[in-house]
């Protein structure tokens, strides 16, 4: 399964409903999931963690952007660390199954987007960069907003890769590129002295003649006091994060400074911390699989815990969640049959029928495991509801409200599970006709797989419309799965008619 991370930085780490209104723009898009979310206030920065499919991963980081742009306003932003947009710099990852070379296409295809739609300049930067020279982000975000918006309308230097030659007046500019997995690693000084902070960055950093793969910046943290040597280990296997801590705490010994603590932002490969606890515990001849949760990973069957999860007397997962996961298996029979058929010499002539296929049907998978999680989640959040106070008229209110709308969370996830069910039936009668006839009894699984999905889905659907109390929500919603049930029965019997025509 391919797997692509994203992590954009925001310039905003002090209003939360701000930050929360933009991941929620991001978790939007079907298939993506969130890893981690951080506020900084002294920096006034956020970085958000996402990960999904290519094409999901890069919808929701345009929506993040979109959102960005339309919350944020850099005349008013006030933060220690360097930035010149809204959304600052947006870096793609490799994960599984996906080439560097992917996340530099996927880049340039989200740089184009934000430029056209968003009136924002995108600059390409890190190994997405079209220039060997903004390669490193902080070439590419020197002069910050200020600075830039005189510089990028004369300076060629700053001409950017898409958009116009002019600073968006309230969200800047914004870095988009690819990369390796970075480790974002602070040590924190026992100095309110920003002075010291610096000089240590600056001795630390490759660039400044100290450690190669190390990025670092001096900032003074003014909530607590103290300084901070902010790091960006850009290749934590050629310099680790011991060997950063290490020349700081040596340098600020030299300034008669205390190192008081470190700190990761954001997610960290366990390799990362396992050198760590090697370096300083000296072990020998310590292995990596030695780690009790990597020794049941390699021996973990995720299906065999699904189905013991699925055993266990909750009320969740449930029939929600097994619709979805029908409906991913009925999806990833078709990629299969698709597949099968691009692969073979025979059917070269049914190409451009097939490839839309295989493609659709890949992406629409992770849609599916998405809906398994949001079934249980909202499942979830009605249960919720149901412990909220009520013993004022206001707290009865604010229950019922938020039972009201976990209802309709509960109802419309099955609803999306029933039309992808449904539309799963036009790509399954594409392979019917054009596809490797070899296959075609796989074909008629997934239609059996589409079917249960869809007639599960109906089910949670209906039960939960009957404790709504939005009439035409109701309505609308039962009209359109008796419509989507008309429509999937004549198809399904036509599909299948050629499918046992043809065994």
């Amino acid at each position: 399964m391919k797997i692509v991370e994203c992590v954009p930085n925001f310039s905003e780490g002090r209003r939360k409903e701000v930050v929360d209104e933009i991941v929620k723009s991001m978790l939007s898009v079907p298939g993506v999931k969130l890893l981690d979310q951080e506020m900084d206030p002294d920096h006034n920065r956020s970085v958000i963690t996402i990960a999904g499919s290519p094409d999901s991963v890069l919808e929701a980081a345009f929506r993040g952007a979109q959102k960005a742009v339309e919350l944020i306003d850099l005349n008013k932003h006030r933060g220690e660390h360097p930035r010149m947009g809204a959304v600052d710099v947006i870096p793609l990852v490799p994960i599984e199954d996906v080439t560097m070379d992917d996340c530099v296409a996927l880049a340039e295809k989200l740089g184009k987007r934000i430029a056209e739609e968003l009136k924002v300049p995108v600059y390409l930067y890190g190994e997405a960069a079209r220039r060997p020279e903004r390669r490193d982000l902080a070439y590419v975000r020197k002069g910050e907003f200020e600075g830039l918006r005189e510089s990028i309308k004369t300076d060629p230097e700053r001409e950017p890769d898409f958009g116009p030659r002019e600073v968006h007046p309230t969200a800047g500019a914004v870095a988009v590129g690819a990369r390796k997995i970075l480790v974002a690693y602070n040590v924190n000084l026992g100095t309110p002295d920003v002075s010291v902070a610096k000089k240590i960055a600056k001795r630390v950093r490759a660039k400044g003649g100290g450690l190669a793969f190390v990025k670092a910046l001096g900032f003074e943290l003014k909530e607590r006091g103290i300084s901070q040597v902010s790091m960006n280990m850009v290749d934590f296997e050629k310099t680790p994060l011991y060997s950063a801590f290490e020349l700081v705490k040596l340098y600020a010994d030299r300034y008669g400074v205390p190192v008081i603590g470190s700190e990761i932002v954001g997610l960290v490969p366990q390799r990362a911390l396992v050198d760590v606890a090697d370096f300083y515990l000296k072990l020998e001849g310590f292995k990596p699989d030695q780690i009790i949760e990597a020794r049941l990973k390699e021996n973990a069957n995720p299906l065999e815990d699904y189905i013991s999860e699925l055993a266990m007397p909750t009320p969740t997962p449930g029939g929600g969640a097994v619709s979805a996961f029908s409906l991913a298996q009925g999806y990833a029979l078709l990629s299969m049959v698709a597949g099968l058929t691009l692969k073979s010499k025979k059917y070269q002539d049914r190409w451009e029928y097939v490839k839309s296929v295989y493609e659709e049907a890949g992406k629409r998978i992770g849609e599916a495991l998405s809906l398994m999680e949001e079934d249980s989640g909202a499942f979830e959040k009605f249960m919720e509801a149901l412990k909220l106070p009520k013993e004022t008229e206001e707290e009865k209110k604010k229950r019922n409200e938020a039972k009201e709308q976990a209802l309709r969370w509960a109802a419309e996830v099955p609803l999306r599970t029933a039309r992808a069910a449904e539309k799963g039936l036009y790509y399954a009668m594409v392979l019917a006709d054009y596809g490797n006839v070899n296959a075609i009894t796989d074909v008629g699984c997934a239609l059996h797989q589409f079917r249960a999905a869809f007639y599960g889905a109906r089910l949670n659907v209906l039960i939960n419309l009957s404790a709504l109390k939005d009439e035409e929500f109701v309505a609308n919603a039962r009209k359109e799965l008796d419509s989507l049930r008309d429509a999937f029965e004549k198809k399904f019997m036509e599909i299948m008619l050629k499918v046992e025509e043809k065994i």
